[in-house]
C-alpha cells in the first residue's frame, strides 16, 4: 500500500478541488396562521433548553415629513408601559426570569429558557396588545435622540450617510428623508399613538418561534397570548424606484477644517431580497468590497496606503436598494482614491475574476453562513423572509449549493448589471479649499449640498466678501463687538467655571488665567481630580489619575499661547499670521473665515458672524495616535462681564466625542494666588 501511495504524483501547483457544498439542516419549519392573520413559523432546535420569539411587522415605508423619526419613536415607546404594567414592572419581570426582550418599530424580540416561555409570551403580548404611551417617556426619548443627533451631526461619516440617502432616493421617497434635531422636536405623542394604532397589527405580522419547542406545543401558547390581538386594515404605500443620474455627477458637501474626505460612489439599484440575482450579486460585491480581503481594501489600503479601509455595499430592498463604494481618505489623495475606486468598479465589469479568487469567496461565505446559523434569531429571520418575500421553501437549506454553482461568468454579468459608475453620484464630504478643484475631472457638473443633502447655491451676492475687507479688519470688528480693546486690556485675570455631562456624570472644568502668562485648568468629578494642566510663565505640568509629567516642546508652546488673555489684541506682536479665506455658512449664519497660524505653525480656522462680529466657531487640527484630528468648538450665548462679552455656551466635537460646556460663572480681575500656577510635582 505504501509503495502504491508513493507512486502517486501530486501536483502541488494546483489547489485541491472544492468538494460538494455541504447540506444545511435548518430544521423542519412548520407554520400555522391565527384567525387574526398572524403567521407563525416554528423551527425546532433542542440543543439547548431555550426558545426565542421574533415578531416582525411588514410595514411599507412611509413619508414622515417634517416629523421624521416618529415611526421609530413609536417603536421605542413600546415596552415603556402597558395597561397592566409600568416600565419598571416590565423590566423587573424580564430580569426575574433571566430573559431578554426588545421592541422597535420593526417588531419585538424575546428569548428565555423554555420553562419561562409562558411568562415571556405574556410580557411580549402585553407590550404589543396593550401599549400605553406617556408624554414624559416621549420627552425622555426625544431628549436622548436629539443629544445623539447633536453629537453626530458634525461627524463627516454621519453627514456622508445622511447626504447619500437624500441624494440617492430624493425627498419624495421615505428612504430619502433625513432625521434631524428639528424633526425630532416636532414629534408628538398623538403621531406615535396613531402610528401604533394604524400599523402594529397581527394581519401584517410574522412570528418566528425557534428553539426547544414543538409546533404542537407552540400553537396553543401563541393562540392564548396573541389570539385576542385585533386585526385591522393597514395602509400600503408604493414608491417609484429613484432614478440614477444620467451621467457621473459630483456632489460635494463642504466640511470646514476637515483633514480627511469621506467618499461615496453611490446610486439606487433594483435588487429585491430572494430574487434570482440576489446571491450572485452579493458574491460579486463580496469580491469588490465586503471585507478586508476584498479588492477595494487591498488596493486603497494595502497597496496605496490611502486609507484605513475601503468597502462597498450592495443593499437589497423590496422598495429600493442602493450601491455604494466608500472610503475615508487624506485630503491630498482624495482624487487619487476616487480614481482607484472607479478603476476597481470598472475592472470587475471588464475582466473575469480568477477561479481561485471566486473559490476564496465561496469558502468565506460558507464559513459566515455556518456561524450565522448558530444564532436562533437568524434562523427566525430566515423563516420569516421566505414567507415575506415569496422565496422557495428550500431557499436557505440549499443556499450553499447555490453559492457553489456561481461561475466567473455570473460574477461578470452581475457586475455589468449592478455596477454602473457612469451613472453614479461621486459624493465627497470634505474641505472645499483643499479638495473641491480636484473633483472636476469626475463629472461635468458639481452639485453643492448642505449637511442634510439639500442643494445650496455656490457663492452668491450675500456670500461675496466686501471689497477691501482684510483679516485684520475682521479681528478688529470682533474686538469691538465683544467690548473693545480698552475694556479687554483692563482684564488682568479670569476665573471661569463650567460643567458638562459625560456618561451620566457631571464634570467640572475650572479655568484660571493671570497676567497673560499664567494658566491653570482643572477637570474634576465626583470629588476626584481627573486632569490638571498648569503653566507658570516658564514651565508646564500635566497631572491627574495617571501621575504627573512635565509639558515640553510644542505642547509647552501651545500652553504658553493658551495662557494669554485676549490674544487677539497681540496677534501682530506675538507673530501670528492671519489670512481671510472667504465666507462660509455656519448653521444659519453667514461668517467670515479667518485662518490664524501661531508662531509654531498650529492653524486654527475661526468663523465670525458677519452681522454681530462674534466668533461662532473655531476648528483646529491636531495630531493624535489615530492620525490628524479636528477639534471643532461652537460658541454661543455671549454675556457681558465687566464690559467684555464672553460665550457662556461652548459645544466641542473632537472625533466621535462631543462635549457641551455650560459656563456657570466668569469672574474678572479677582485675586488668584500664585501657588494655583505652581509646577512643582
Amino acid at each position: 500500500m505504501m509503495s502504491s501511495l508513493n507512486a502517486q504524483k501530486l501536483d502541488r501547483s494546483q489547489p485541491p478541488k472544492a468538494g460538494p457544498a455541504p447540506k444545511i439542516q435548518l430544521g423542519d419549519i412548520e407554520s400555522f396562521e391565527l384567525d387574526n392573520g398572524l403567521k407563525v413559523f416554528v423551527v425546532e432546535n433542542h440543543k439547548l433548553p431555550r426558545v426565542a420569539f421574533s415578531l416582525q411587522f411588514d410595514i411599507d415605508p412611509n413619508l414622515e415629513g417634517d416629523s421624521k423619526g416618529y415611526a421609530a419613536m413609536a417603536g421605542s415607546l413600546l415596552g415603556t408601559a402597558t395597561k397592566n404594567r409600568s416600565k419598571d414592572e416590565i423590566d423587573q419581570a424580564v430580569d426575574f426570569i433571566g430573559a431578554t426582550m426588545s421592541a422597535s418599530d420593526g417588531g419585538i424580540y424575546g428569548m428565555a429558557l423554555t420553562k419561562h416561555q409562558d411568562k415571556l409570551l405574556e410580557l411580549m403580548s402585553d407590550v404589543i396588545i396593550n401599549p400605553v404611551f406617556k408624554e414624559e417617556e416621549l420627552e425622555k426619548l426625544k431628549t436622548q435622540e436629539m443629544s445623539a443627533l447633536a453629537s453626530a451631526k458634525d461627524e463627516p461619516e454621519t453627514i456622508a450617510n445622511n447626504v447619500r440617502a437624500a441624494l440617492t432616493y430624493g425627498p419624495k421617497h421615505p428612504y430619502g428623508e433625513v432625521k434631524t434635531e428639528e424633526t425630532v422636536e416636532k414629534i408628538t405623542l398623538d403621531q406615535c399613538k396613531k402610528y401604533c394604532d394604524t400599523y402594529f397589527k397581527p394581519n401584517i405580522s410574522y412570528l418566528a418561534v425557534v428553539g426547544d419547542i414543538t409546533s404542537a406545543e407552540a400553537k396553543p401558547l401563541i393562540e392564548k397570548y396573541f389570539g385576542k390581538w385585533a386585526k385591522g386594515e393597514v395602509p400600503t404605500a408604493k414608491f417609484d424606484l429613484p432614478k440614477k443620474p444620467e451621467e457621473q455627477t459630483v456632489a460635494f458637501v463642504h466640511k470646514p477644517g476637515a483633514v480627511q474626505s469621506v467618499i461615496h460612489i453611490t446610486y439606487p439599484v433594483d435588487l429585491k431580497p430572494g430574487s434570482e440575482d440576489a446571491i450572485k450579486a452579493s458574491m460579486m460585491n463580496t469580491i469588490l468590497g465586503r471585507s478586508s480581503t476584498s479588492r477595494l481594501f487591498m488596493n486603497l489600503r494595502e497597496d496605496k496606503g490611502y486609507t484605513y479601509g475601503s468597502y462597498s455595499q450592495l443593499k437589497e430592498d423590496e422598495s429600493a436598494g442602493y450601491f455604494t463604494a466608500f472610503a475615508n481618505v487624506r485630503n491630498e489623495v482624495t482624487d487619487s482614491s476616487i480614481t482607484e475606486i472607479l478603476h476597481e468598479l470598472n475592472r470587475l465589469r471588464t475582466e473575469k475574476v480568477a477561479e481561485e479568487e471566486l473559490q476564496g469567496i465561496k469558502n468565506f461565505l460558507t464559513g459566515v453562513f455556518a456561524i450565522r446559523l448558530e444564532n436562533p434569531q437568524t434562523i427566525a429571520r430566515y423563516a420569516i423572509d421566505m414567507e415575506k418575500y415569496g422565496m422557495p421553501k428550500d431557499y436557505y437549506s440549499t443556499y450553499l449549493e447555490k453559492v457553489a454553482a456561481v461561475t466567473t461568468d455570473d460574477i461578470q454579468a452581475m457586475a455589468k448589471k449592478y455596477i454602473t459608475p457612469e451613472n453614479a453620484y461621486v459624493l465627497v464630504v470634505g474641505n472645499k479649499d483643499e479638495v473641491a478643484e480636484k473633483l472636476k475631472p469626475f463629472g461635468k457638473e458639481m452639485i453643492q449640498l448642505d449637511t442634510y443633502g439639500k442643494v445650496v447655491e455656490e457663492g452668491g451676492a450675500e456670500m461675496a466678501l466686501p471689497e477691501g475687507l482684510t483679516a485684520d479688519q475682521v479681528i478688529t470688528n470682533y474686538v469691538e463687538a465683544i467690548g473693545g480693546a480698552k475694556n479687554m486690556e483692563k482684564v488682568k485675570s479670569i476665573v471661569m467655571k463650567a460643567t458638562t455631562e459625560q456618561q451620566g456624570m457631571t464634570i467640572n472644568l475650572d479655568f484660571y488665567q493671570k497676567n497673560s502668562d499664567k494658566f491653570c485648568m482643572e477637570v474634576t468629578g465626583n470629588g476626584m481630580l481627573f486632569q490638571k494642566q498648569v503653566y507658570d510663565g516658564k514651565a508646564g505640568l500635566s497631572s491627574g489619575m495617571q501621575g504627573s509629567k512635565a509639558i515640553t516642546g510644542d505642547d509647552l508652546e501651545k500652553l504658553k499661547y493658551q495662557s494669554i488673555i485676549h490674544p487677539e489684541l497681540q496677534y501682530e506682536d506675538l507673530g501670528f499670521e492671519l489670512e481671510l479665506k472667504g465666507m462660509e455658512k455656519i448653521g444659519d449664519k453667514n461668517t467670515y473665515a479667518v485662518a490664524v497660524t501661531s508662531p509654531i505653525g498650529e492653524k486654527t480656522m475661526n468663523y465670525f458672524d458677519t452681522e454681530t462680529g462674534f466668533k461662532v466657531q473655531s476648528i483646529t487640527t491636531q495630531d493624535s495616535p489615530m492620525g490628524a484630528m479636528t477639534i471643532t468648538i461652537k460658541y454661543d450665548d455671549y454675556k457681558e462681564i465687566e464690559g467684555v462679552k464672553y460665550p457662556f455656551s461652548m459645544d466641542q466635537n473632537m472625533g466621535p466625542q462631543n462635549m457641551k460646556l455650560k459656563v456657570a460663572s466668569i469672574e474678572v480681575n479677582t485675586e488668584i494666588a500664585d501657588d494655583k500656577f505652581s509646577t512643582e510635582e
